[in-house]
């Protein structure tokens, strides 16, 4: 006997319904789910592209229009901290091989680079500085080529391919004035007077090579040193071909530390536009300048002041006061001495009062941060400079121009810098 077929289900418009809301609801759960995925992936993209090109591009300072990029910035503030891993390397290097005593500057060095927003101000005060002068110089007609560059680079490796240069000092006659009977009256102790302060209470504008060699609030980068190494004693001869790998494994160790060779090239062209507008703006500074051969009895109080003041006019020696009373014991011992000195090289009250005396006058007291100073002027004159006085004279008429193009010049910052300074490369901790 046959089985009974089945009949077919019937699919009911309420079955169809359901099913047709089910394939919905799953096409939406799906398109919502993928929607996610393409927002997640555009915002890890879009991260990622303001990380590394958006931001990058985007500008920390403006100087008349030229921006400074983040990118820009950031490879010369790693670059500047590579700088300073060179001095300490170099300081480590002394202090292990030869026993000198480096310690307080190696400390210094740490703490500098423990402060990253200072080391970033101190490149952005830089990069400023050096768009100012490329800016000056372009308008006066300096230009830079890439061939200068080039050979800046090369003189930097020791490579000279037309020979080594030698340089060539001409000694600057410094000869004391022939010293008046008037002068030799008011100080017949000695027929020539001293060419240089001997005063320890008054600082000097020369540098002190003790210090660390950190960089300024807005720093003069000395000829970059692209390759970290030790000092070696003696220069090694350079090929071509010597040189070419040197500076190729140079580039690519910079090339570590995220900076590139455009940024290196970049700060040697700084360089070469410094210096050839410093020639153009000092051109006309001075061999010679107004010096003042004086000197002084110091004391603590304006009661002691007042009773040598007396003393003076009594008629009593000058020379022997200061040598019994003066708390300037370097001067003291030479009856008050502090030979010939320019402008500058004293602290401004006692500068203004010395330069304002006649030769043989006497001040009255003059107050300072030492104490109170009673100064006898010996002798005024224009006196020559020698090379490293001339040189100094120079950079602070340089450094005044700059200063002047800088308050003059519209520059804006932008804060954001200080969230994006690059902490690296440091110091890596001795094995």
């Amino acid at each position: 006997m046959a089985k009974p077929t089945s009949s077919p289900k019937v699919i009911s418009k309420k079955h169809i319904a359901r099913l047709e809301r089910e394939r919905r609801q799953i096409n939406l759960i799906r398109g919502i789910a993928l929607a996610g995925i393409v927002i997640v992936a555009g915002l890890l993209g879009y991260g990622y592209l303001k990380l590394n090109f958006l931001q990058q591009r985007e500008p920390v300072a403006e100087v008349n229009g030229v921006k400074i990029t983040t990118e820009d910035w950031q490879e010369h503030v790693r670059f500047q901290r590579v700088q300073m891993l060179n001095i300490y390397n170099q300081y480590s290097f002394y202090q292990q091989n030869f026993g000198m005593d480096y310690s307080q500057q190696l400390q210094q060095i740490v703490s500098n680079l423990s402060s990253p927003e200072t080391i970033g101000q101190q490149a952005l005060d830089q990069m400023i500085d050096d768009i100012l002068i490329k800016q000056e110089a372009q308008k006066r007609g300096i230009t830079v080529s890439a061939d200068e560059i080039d050979k800046s680079i090369q003189g930097n490796f020791g490579f000279y391919p037309g020979g080594s240069p030698t340089p060539t000092t001409t000694p600057t006659e410094v000869t004391a004035p022939t010293l008046s009977s008037q002068q030799l009256t008011l100080y017949p102790s000695t027929s020539t007077p001293t060419m240089t302060p001997t005063s320890t209470v008054t600082p000097t504008a020369t540098l002190d090579l003790s210090a660390t060699p950190a960089a300024s609030a807005t720093p003069a980068f000395d000829t970059p040193t692209p390759v970290p190494q030790p000092p070696t004693a003696t220069a090694t001869p350079f090929t071509l071909e010597g040189f070419k790998k040197d500076y190729a494994d140079s580039v690519k160790s910079f090339k570590t530390q995220k900076i590139s060779e455009k940024t290196l090239r970049s700060i040697y062209e700084a360089q070469l536009y410094r210096q050839k507008l410093m020639e153009v703006i000092t051109k006309d500074t001075p061999h010679t300048e107004e010096q003042v051969w004086a000197r002084h009895i110091l004391v603590q109080t304006d009661v002691a002041a007042a009773t040598i003041e007396d003393m003076l006019k009594r008629g009593e020696d000058f020379g022997k006061l200061a040598a019994k009373y003066s708390k300037d014991t370097g001067s003291g011992a030479n009856g008050g001495d502090l030979g010939w000195f320019a402008k500058g090289a004293m602290v401004p009250e006692f500068e203004a009062a010395a330069f304002s005396l006649k030769v043989g006058e006497i001040s009255k007291p003059i107050k300072s941060q030492f104490g109170y100073h009673i100064i006898q002027v010996l002798g005024h004159q224009d006196m020559p400079l020698n090379a490293s006085q001339y040189q100094q004279k120079k950079d602070t008429e340089f450094s005044t121009w700059l200063a002047d193009a800088r308050k003059n010049a519209k520059v804006q910052t932008f804060d954001i810098w200080k969230e994006r300074v690059p902490t690296e490369p440091t110091l890596q901790p001795q094995q």
